[in-house]
């Protein structure tokens, strides 16, 4: 069987920067920080009292009232974000021809509908033990609703499923598309992930593992990638899509091309639930298996999208793995962590990063690493981490790391199409 070529036809993203694609750069390309007082709910007796949340977001502006209600926020997020991608790709205009038993939906969420979990949960623990649940607990609350929804919407019946491997989802959804298109199983696939867990539980949750920033006093600057001083990450949400296609497909109904993805890797750190392994072994490996799959060599790589979510031990791993990796082609790198703008989207971040990194390799433009201010001295400061200013490159290759609890680590390529 001969391995088919893979390009990106459609983009669509709903961030705490913007709540489209476009608006979504803007902010990323200016190094706005999304982080502000929580307002879904009071968060006054909370540890972290901030977070990064979608911003003039309204579900009656996207769909009626009746559909809405039987969608989690996360499922909201993934459908208003597959349906600009899909737009963007042009799937569904007026004379498409595009058969639609192969398109499939490729989805990934970490936790799903957490809100709808918490809500139902909260309202039966209020009563006297008699059980008065809604008909759409279920279908709100599964990790796999947006992936349904996306599908249902528009008729797209090939292979449809989530994956969930924590803040790697997103990027293990694109590799599993990746995968059905080049080895002829299908030819489109929406892809992505959201993540809606700007929640009491969620919030709570997270203080309990001590993972957030807790720098309520400095909402805008608490998410600081490779700087000494920081404290943990910061929560966010939204969704982040992409229309992945088969190359001559594409070419056939003469759809734009952002790019080509060329790569995929996976790994397990097998060491910690929660924490990374601080040697960076695993990470290392992911990276290897991305390049070998992609075919390329270290040096070919111009920008490193990190996972970067201004831990503690996470940061310093990754970048020791880096240094293995890329050895003297490292310094020549530009290295961003666009967390320190958006948060961080758990299973949804692979979604937003990936379009960060397509539409940093269309405008020529690094976004930064933002509150970089006092570089850590145990991170190797040789290195460019675009800090808090974009910078001006022809990105031909950008890779994009997305790693989770449970030691799950993905990296995807994606390469300027080369005919």
């Amino acid at each position: 069987m001969s391995i088919r070529r893979v390009v990106v036809t459609g983009l669509g993203a709903i961030t705490p920067l913007g709540n489209t694609a476009l608006a979504y750069w803007e902010g990323l390309k200016n190094g706005v920080s999304g982080a502000a007082e929580i307002t879904r709910f009071d968060p006054a007796k909370f540890k972290t009292r901030f977070a990064c949340e979608v911003k003039g977001y309204h579900a009656d502006d996207f769909f009626d009232r009746k559909e809405h209600r039987k969608m989690d926020l996360f499922t909201q997020f993934g459908v208003v974000a597959a349906d600009e991608a899909i737009a963007d790709a042009g799937l569904l205009a007026e004379g498409s021809k595009i058969d639609k038993d192969r398109v499939g939906v490729i989805w990934g969420s970490g936790i799903g509908g957490l809100k709808s979990l918490q809500e139902e949960c909260f309202q039966f623990g209020r009563g006297d033990g008699t059980p008065r649940y809604s008909p759409f607990f279920i279908p709100r609350m599964i990790a796999d609703s947006a992936s349904g929804n996306i599908s249902i919407k528009n008729g797209f019946r090939g292979p449809n499923f989530v994956t969930t491997s924590a803040c790697a989802s997103s990027n293990d959804a694109i590799i599993a598309a990746f995968n059905y298109i080049r080895l002829g199983m299908t030819d489109v696939v929406i892809t992505g992930g959201s993540e809606a867990a700007i929640t009491e539980s969620g919030i709570g949750g997270f203080n309990a593992l001590k993972a957030m920033s807790e720098r309520n006093d400095d909402p805008a600057g608490a998410s600081r990638p490779y700087d000494q001083h920081r404290d943990g990450f910061v929560l966010g949400e939204g969704a982040g899509a992409l229309v992945l296609e088969e190359y001559e497909h594409a070419k056939a109904r003469g759809a734009k091309i952002y790019a080509e993805l060329i790569g995929g890797g996976m790994s397990s750190d097998a060491y910690h639930i929660t924490a990374p392994d601080p040697s960076g072994s695993g990470v290392v490996l992911v990276m290897q298996n991305a390049l070998r799959d992609a075919g390329i060599q270290p040096e070919d790589v111009d920008y490193i999208n990190t996972h970067g979510t201004s831990t503690p031990l996470g940061d310093g791993a990754e970048i020791k793995a880096i240094e293995t990796v890329f050895g003297e082609s490292a310094p020549k790198i530009n290295i961003s962590s666009t967390k320190s703008m958006t948060g961080h989207l758990l299973g949804g971040a692979g979604g937003i990063e990936a379009v960060a990194c397509l539409l940093a390799m269309q405008h020529g433009l690094v976004p930064p690493t933002i509150n970089l201010t006092t570089p850590d001295p145990e991170i190797n400061q040789a290195l460019n981490f675009t800090p808090n200013v974009a910078q001006a490159r022809a990105v031909r290759v950008a890779v994009s790391n997305t790693f989770g609890f449970g030691g799950h680590n993905t990296s995807v390529i994606f390469r300027q199409l080369a005919d």
